[in-house]
């Protein structure tokens, strides 16, 4: 039989449960539009209570923004075994679970929500895009990117940040064939850079190198050899000088 007393939480403890509420509820509308009040409520505590771990609600966004990124940072983390493209439509997916899940606060965070300004709430969004980042390269076995490289890397991680939020806005694009897209324009960006560079074209060949034709590059290929002829019927001839053609 219980005795209908609550326990006690310590205050970590109770911490802790209060950045787990205010997540839940930042994760079905914009943190803008969650109040102290309605946080208090959900957690079954008093309002001035929340003031006793908290100095306010900036600093209760800014630790709900600190377990937010650092969950987001854990999905682009993958072993790095088989095919790059399989590899980074897995971290897609996971990626696509959490917009998903965490729609109104993601869009807030990349936006701008109530921690616009703030340098702490900043820091922490930039530390994810370059989780990100690293995480590529680590699939990619590069330690010292090039510039070209760099480009292609941190543009890409915009373009998946960017693609997300449009996509929130209506999710008028299946799902799954945005992950299967974004895969895909990682690897058309950096095809149109080894077109303009040695080292990268080298990079672009170790990598298709071992893609097998059913993974996501294969059916980037095919799909592309389904257009050319199409587009060599319609395209003008273009002029290639002399020098190129050695």
């Amino acid at each position: 039989m219980t005795t209908g007393v609550r326990r006690r939480m310590g205050v970590e403890e109770r911490r802790q449960q209060l950045i787990g509420v205010a997540l839940e509820l930042f994760s079905h509308r914009s943190p803008d539009d969650v109040s102290i009040d309605e946080i208090a409520a959900a957690a079954g505590i008093s309002r001035p209570l929340i003031y006793h771990y908290f100095p306010g609600k900036q600093s209760l966004y800014e630790a709900a923004l600190r377990r937010a990124a650092d969950e987001l940072a854990a999905r682009f983390m993958e072993p790095r075994e088989g095919p790059l493209g399989a590899r980074l439509l897995r971290v897609m997916g996971r990626f696509f679970d959490f917009v998903d899940e965490h729609g109104p606060g993601f869009s807030a965070l990349m936006r701008g929500g109530p921690a616009v300004g703030s340098s702490t709430a900043n820091a922490m969004i930039d530390e994810v895009r370059q989780a990100a980042h690293d995480q590529i390269l680590e699939h990619l076995g590069i330690a010292d990117p090039s510039p070209r490289l760099e480009l292609v890397v941190r543009s890409w991680v915009s373009l998946a940040e960017s693609t997300a939020l449009i996509w929130l806005d209506g999710r008028r694009v299946p799902r799954a064939e945005l992950e299967l897209q974004l895969v895909h324009d990682f690897a058309a960006l950096a095809a149109v850079s080894a077109a303009h560079d040695e080292e990268m074209a080298a990079l672009l060949v170790r990598i298709l190198a071992d893609e097998p034709m059913d993974g996501p590059f294969g059916d980037l290929m095919g799909r592309l050899a389904a257009l050319l002829p199409a587009i060599t019927k319609t395209a003008p001839v273009a002029h290639v000088p002399a020098q190129r053609l050695r």
